[in-house]
């Protein structure tokens, strides 16, 4: 069982420690700090930073959640990269702008007339960007078809997939083959990724690439796999004639084994899925093709809707799934009024709005989910919104329960701080943003940004999967981060 004096006396016995002679960067603004004996019986920030000795630049602040009042901060007016902790930005704009119960829906409309179960014209697959739609909601639209008869149809399968901007992915600085990193566009499938798997067999590799759901595994071939015969890179990529060609390093595979890869034609793929599916129903089309969107007289015969955006963004935030934040971050931007046609305007929208609502001053992204590393965030900002949104709002409600841990890294049960935070990792930066609620029930909101940018600039394409030294660093700034929250629990409950 933990306790308040407990964590008391780590910090204490912190405070023994000899110093570190790397000096922290200076506050640029004055820092509170508490006086009494307790105050000086725990280590201060600085030394807690000096102590982590993570390298580069350290940010943070905490306030009272309730009233706004900065109770104490490091560089808080740093700008650093927040990574995923901007999917928390995305929530709030998404909320205002869309509504908690703003749903997505995808179509499947008629463009001619239908008799004895025969479709005299186009039948189209309608989508309006939903993130979470996958293979067996496909699957149940083609059996909703069939159910009202229809089987067979003169005309195309056509694919309206201009609700959102085709974006080919996500950052163009990640490597290839990384399925967090997917395309987007006005029809997705499966967050956009292809399941790739391979099994040796007497001596050779059998491989599949299919569209794989709770139940189905529809094979595909919008993306083609090579195994070719080197030992590094381990994946490279081409998009050859509208398909996906892959090829992997044979040295790099092992007996068996299976990955995510992304989708980069999502429309396409999305297409092939339903068609191969609609086929196994029994019913069948001439050809495929796209288009931005369906004719406005077409009649609507199946309709399937998401789960209200509440709901969605909850899962984007514990999952913090990148393609369900940018689609709900475009969907925001456009229901403002513009229509962006990528990612980078999207995102300045969403910093113009965050400067204007929430007096952001020098808030800059250039995503929605913080993929990007390029974004950059001031400590006090992120506060600043999460008073705003305040310390019981639904913003708080879709945060992830952060456990403190002990020495060995392991969740300690029944710990008197209570913390409600959104997590940020990329190599070599680390972001915690959110809510802690004391031992005497007050509420703090607090964010904390660590990043060597020089460190993670000089990575090697080769060297951004897996870099040498990025797992210690973010395990150092993890610690760091509790023993922040700590100092700040001991002293202002």
């Amino acid at each position: 069982m933990a306790s308040r004096r407990a964590f008391l006396s780590g910090l204490a016995a912190f405070a023994a420690t000899p110093a570190i002679a790397t000096a922290p960067a200076a506050s640029l603004r004055p820092i509170m700090r508490p006086a009494g004996l307790l105050a000086g019986t725990i280590p201060s920030v600085q030394d807690l930073v000096a102590e982590a000795a993570i390298g580069g630049r350290v940010g943070c602040v905490v306030a009272d959640a309730t009233t706004g009042e900065i109770l104490e901060g490091m560089n808080p007016l740093l700008p650093l990269p927040p990574a995923s902790v901007t999917k928390a930005v995305t929530c709030g704009y998404a909320l205002e702008r869309l509504g908690p119960g703003y749903r997505f829906e995808t179509r499947i409309v008629a463009d001619g007339t239908i008799s004895n179960g025969r479709l005299e014209g186009d039948l189209w697959l309608v989508g309006s960007g939903d993130p979470t739609l996958d293979t067996d909601t496909l699957a149940s639209m083609a059996a909703a078809l069939r159910a009202q008869g229809l089987h067979a149809v003169t005309g195309r399968l056509m694919v309206a997939d201009g609700a959102l901007p085709a974006i080919f992915e996500v950052d163009p600085s990640q490597p290839p083959h990384l399925g967090y990193n997917p395309a987007i566009s006005g029809l997705n499938l499966n967050f956009n990724r292809v399941y790739f798997e391979w099994v040796r067999q007497s001596g050779d590799y059998t491989i599949a690439l299919d569209a794989r759901s709770e139940t189905l595994r529809p094979a595909v071939q919008i993306a083609r796999m090579r195994i070719a015969d080197r030992r590094d890179p381990i994946y490279t990529y081409e998009n050859i004639d509208g398909r996906d060609h892959w090829t992997v390093a044979r040295e790099a595979l092992g007996d068996s084994g299976s990955r995510w890869l992304p989708v980069r034609r999502p429309s396409a793929y999305a297409a092939e899925v339903f068609a191969t599916l609609a086929r196994a129903a029994g019913i069948s089309f001439s050809d495929i093709a796209l288009a931005p969107s369906a004719p406005a007289h077409a009649t609507v015969l199946v309709a399937h809707r998401s789960e209200p955006m509440e709901v969605i963004l909850r899962d984007m935030m514990r999952w913090s799934t990148n393609l369900t934040a940018e689609v709900v971050g475009l969907k925001a931007t456009m229901a403002g009024g513009q229509r962006p046609v990528d990612l980078a305007q999207s995102a300045g929208a969403m910093s113009v709005w965050m400067r204007a609502r929430l007096g952001a001053r020098q808030a800059g992204f250039v995503d929605h989910s913080g993929l990007g590393d390029q974004s950059r965030l001031r400590p006090h900002d992120m506060v600043s919104a999460l008073v705003a949104a305040g310390p019981t709002g639904a913003l708080r409600g879709m945060m992830r329960a952060q456990p403190m841990l002990d020495q060995r890294g392991r969740p300690i049960a029944d710990h008197p701080v209570q913390v409600a935070a959104k997590t940020g990792t990329l190599n070599f930066v680390s972001s915690l943003a959110g809510y802690a609620r004391l031992p005497s029930g007050r509420d703090v909101a607090f964010a904390i940004f660590c990043a060597d940018t020089a460190r993670r600039d000089a990575l090697t394409e080769a060297e951004r999967e897996r870099p040498e030294g990025a797992r210690p660093y973010n395990q150092r700034a993890k610690r760091l981060q509790q023993q922040l929250i700590e100092r700040w629990a001991a002293l202002y409950a």
